[in-house]
């Protein structure tokens, strides 16, 4: 089996984003999931109602174990709540986990508007995370919350949005008004665009979790960074259209649509 994935990020107890999104995602396409949970999250569809830290060196020991033994293709982060955790996993990226592909899901709210990453962490991500990125994959606010001002053009954001460091950056144009979306990438050299109608569903909760670890598992697999994002946007489109209708919120996708 190729596409061994580590991810790094949050416990989403609905089990439509975080870790359990993740984990459904990769295995979909093929992949092999590992995990080092960051935080345990309580939640529904409809809301974030509380947060459970794990302590930073059992998240390093995670991360640890697991490269040495197993090891990994492809790495995805996504909600990392606080600076220690941060520098944690900087620090794990820089010495044992150097040579590896490291998606990097700014992930700073829930689609249910509450706070996943502290304000104060937002600096250590910038300047610690963000250089270590083989991708980064910012929404529109996260991206204003980066750039520190509102977003009036998605090709002058995304190379904006390289000043810190990341080898390329996929802005991800869902919040954006107007029937079509369009996702920008912007690879240090030039300017990519995929473009798809806006589904009309509030079924869409995990997205941002889904098409990241849906590109890591298949940069895992030896695909392009375009061709990863190419079919991560097929499977994450796929997953909407077919989202069972669960919870009262913004409910979840259909991870397994495509089998």
């Amino acid at each position: 089996m190729k596409g061994r994935v580590l991810i790094i990020a949050g416990s989403d107890s609905g089990g439509g984003a975080g870790i359990q999104g993740d984990i459904k995602t990769i295995s979909a396409l093929g992949g092999y999931a590992m995990t080092a949970i960051t935080a345990i999250t309580v939640q529904n569809t409809m809301a974030v109602s509380n947060v459970h830290a794990i302590p930073s060196n059992i998240i390093a020991e995670q991360m640890r174990v697991v490269i040495d033994d197993i090891g990994a293709d492809a790495i995805k982060t996504g909600m990392l709540h606080d600076e220690d955790v941060i520098e944690t996993i900087s620090d794990f990226l820089n010495n044992q986990a150097k040579h590896i592909p490291a998606v990097i899901d700014p992930v700073m709210i829930s689609k249910s508007g509450n706070a996943l990453l502290q304000a104060n962490a937002i600096n250590a991500l910038k300047k610690k995370l963000l250089p270590l990125a083989t991708l980064m994959t910012p929404n529109i606010p996260e991206a204003e919350t980066l750039l520190g001002g509102p977003i009036s053009n998605m090709n002058d954001a995304a190379r904006a949005l390289g000043q810190f460091g990341s080898k390329a950056v996929l802005l991800k144009g869902g919040h954006a008004s107007g029937e079509i979306i369009t996702d920008t990438l912007w690879d240090g050299r030039e300017i990519t665009q995929w473009q798809s109608p806006r589904i009309d569903t509030k079924h869409t909760h995990g997205t941002g979790c889904t098409l990241a670890s849906a590109i890591a598992v298949s940069l895992g697999q030896g695909m392009t960074l375009t061709d990863s994002i190419t079919r991560a946007r097929d499977y994450v489109i796929g997953a909407i259209k077919n989202a069972p209708g669960y919870g009262h919120g913004h409910g979840p996708l259909n991870h397994s649509w495509n089998s």
